[in-house]
């Protein structure tokens, strides 16, 4: 599949978050739960206003310009002994496939930047894609870890 990358901007905004909720639409059908679910999400709208500032996040079309995936992120600096490094607070995807190429571009995006690890939030998906390229390591419960330098890959 052959994915066009750009950075997230602002304009982007609506259509992200129409994204997420047609998404919610699909796994709850009572408004109720999909407003609770909103709310506690980690696309609800002054988080996604505030990853999308740093302007680290990133999206996925198809050569049809059709939304394939996201990830919203930004930079930590001096944290876990390391100066640079990439969270990703949220991916968001319509199939395999597509966060296989999030992802993996995520990835990239930190080798490139010379950042020494990337977070990622605990999705076995993730996990799956990664466990037998590079090598992965629990931070805490819920976000895992990945060395981004030559050391670490």
């Amino acid at each position: 599949m052959n994915l066009v990358f750009t950075l997230i901007e602002h304009n982007h905004f609506e259509e992200l978050q129409e994204f997420e909720n047609e998404k919610l639409k699909l796994i709850f059908s009572d408004e109720i739960e999909q407003s609770l679910q909103r709310w506690n999400s980690r696309w609800r709208p002054e988080a996604m206003e505030h990853y999308l500032k740093a302007g680290w996040s990133f999206m996925a079309r198809n050569l049809q310009n059709q939304l394939m995936g996201y990830f919203l992120a930004q930079p930590l600096l001096f944290i876990d002994g390391q100066t640079q490094s990439l969270w990703v607070e949220h991916i968001s995807f319509v199939d395999h496939v597509s966060l296989e190429a999030v992802a993996k571009m995520a990835v990239q995006l930190s080798r490139d930047k010379h950042f020494q690890k990337i977070y990622f939030p605990q999705l076995q998906e993730l996990q799956l894609i990664f466990q037998n390229q590079i090598k992965i390591s629990q931070w805490n419960p819920q976000v895992f870890q990945i060395l981004t330098t030559k050391a670490g890959t």
